[in-house]
């Protein structure tokens, strides 16, 4: 009974080493610094390949994925091949563009880190409040025109339309603006959108109504009024990204100014003739 036992421990212990070795190794999770290549002994390493992808154009980023990780190994592999020949000394000339490169990674690295602070939501609804929450109400105009380049042509058209003729036909007829094609449609528009003659002129029609000759810097035009309508504001979400853009350029403005006030800075260009950049024998490439 004793030994029975003991051969049926043995054969498990056995049946589950053999099951242990079956089971394959758990894989680290890949890493920035994880190797997927090696040239000459130089490693490739996966966070290179990302930074590769980060710096590439949107249209590269739409191929599959096998195909961008494969293009991105080999560019860099090819790179690396092809740096590994180059033994001369960097001129001078390459060594500061490269200074240059890196100055300017570090700076835009600094920007972003502001531009990235400045968006919150408090300050998106700040900024939504000032443009558009608190601006007194307007209106919005849907207007049509002719336009033509002489004063006799305008007023020809108007006696025309006077008799009954069509607007849209005339506009699409004699009309030199893009929008013959569309009967002369110029969409809807809100004040200081158009040039000072022709919102005079379109304030002062009421709906229907088409305008005598109206002279701008275009021409003449033929105006009529199809509709006017309160002007609704945007809703925060339609206008998130315009407003972001504008609180990081704000931001980034008043980053450059705060830090390079802050600096001690000594310029010492006091009679250097600027067309000194143009001399190559200072910097030979």
């Amino acid at each position: 009974m004793v030994v029975s036992m003991k051969r049926s421990a043995k054969r498990l212990g056995v049946a589950a080493l053999m099951m242990a070795m079956a089971l394959p190794l758990a894989a680290e999770s890949p890493k920035a610094d994880t190797v997927m290549a090696t040239v000459n002994g130089t490693p490739i390493t996966l966070g290179q390949m990302i930074a590769m992808r980060d710096s590439l154009p949107p249209q590269y980023l739409a191929m599959p994925d096998e195909q961008l990780f494969k293009g991105i190994l080999e560019q860099l592999i090819q790179q690396q091949a092809l740096a590994d020949t180059y033994k001369d000394k960097l001129s001078q000339h390459d060594a500061v563009t490269l200074e240059n490169q890196k100055l300017s990674f570090l700076a835009t690295r600094a920007l972003d880190a502001a531009a990235k602070a400045a968006v919150s939501d408090e300050a998106l609804q700040k900024l939504y409040d000032e443009k558009f929450a608190k601006v007194a109400p307007s209106k919005e105009y849907h207007a049509r025109h002719i336009l033509v380049a002489t004063e006799d042509e305008a007023k020809a058209i108007k006696a025309d339309l006077d008799k009954g003729s069509d607007f849209n036909q005339l506009a699409s007829e004699k009309s030199s603006d893009s929008s013959a094609k569309n009967g002369g449609d110029l969409g809807w528009f809100g004040l200081g959108m158009m040039v000072k003659p022709f919102e005079d002129a379109v304030v002062a029609l009421e709906p229907g109504k088409i305008s005598d000759p109206v002279k701008s810097d275009f021409g003449w035009h033929i105006i009529k009024l199809d509709e006017v309508r309160d002007a609704v504001p945007p809703k925060l979400e339609e206008v998130r990204d315009e407003l972001a853009g504008e609180l990081q350029q704000k931001a980034v403005e008043a980053k450059v100014t705060e830090l390079t006030g802050a600096a001690k800075i000594e310029r010492k260009t006091d009679g250097v003739d600027p067309a000194i950049l143009k001399d190559e024998n200072i910097l030979p490439k």
